[in-house]
């Protein structure tokens, strides 16, 4: 699947922030606004001024609504998500070659929030995925005690993990493990009657 390098950049912002929510074992990664501080400057979100409380709830709701669109049962579903998430950060297109990057497309309004920020970007190159008829790409890990989102960029869609280093192996040692197990079992006790059985009957016929 060929996607354009601020789309596919907004993609791994978008995966980012979803998987900074909270979840059983892991503590929510926008906690405060120190955390949402280290998140801007780890993706280079640019044009952003002093955070406060406010952006950070802001980039809250934001990363519920990117969430609610990896789960959307649908594309009409998806969509409805999306507009409303474009509609209210009032997207203004621009092309920019900002910080030695490439020409490239901004959708947010000058000024704007850090949330209206992403929700204009994210929400563009979610939408971007939606048109192509590709939604089936916005995944969550299959590993039961993972979850986190992740985009399929696989040719045949076959991507299962978040990461095939880490959940992928995990689970496959796993399951390796289970038939190495059940291969060196010696026999079940079912199976020890019934040969017994059959012993027995072979010695009283004798």
């Amino acid at each position: 699947m060929q996607i354009p390098h601020d789309t596919r950049r907004a993609l791994d912002v978008v995966v980012a922030l979803v998987n900074t929510a909270a979840e059983s074992e892991h503590p929510d990664g926008l906690a405060d606004i120190a955390a949402l501080r280290g998140f801007v400057q780890e993706y280079s979100i640019s044009g952003v001024g002093e955070l406060g409380a406010r952006d950070l709830s802001g980039v809250r709701t934001v990363r519920s609504k990117f969430a609610q669109v990896f789960a959307a049962p649908n594309p009409r579903a998806a969509s409805a998500l999306i507009n409303e998430l474009v509609a209210t950060a009032g997207t203004t297109p621009q092309l920019t070659d900002h910080d030695g990057y490439d020409w490239h497309v901004h959708y947010f309004a000058p000024g704007a929030s850090v949330g209206d920020h992403l929700a204009a970007d994210g929400g563009m190159a979610l939408a971007f995925i939606v048109v192509s008829g590709e939604q089936e790409r916005l995944r969550r890990c299959e590993a039961p005690d993972c979850r986190r989102a992740f985009v399929d960029l696989s040719r045949n869609r076959s991507r299962r993990y978040c990461d095939s280093r880490t959940c992928g192996n995990r689970l496959h040692v796993a399951a390796y493990r289970a038939r190495r197990k059940g291969a060196d079992a010696g026999p079940s006790e079912h199976e020890e009657v019934v040969h017994g059985g059959e012993q027995q009957q072979d010695t009283d016929h004798r």
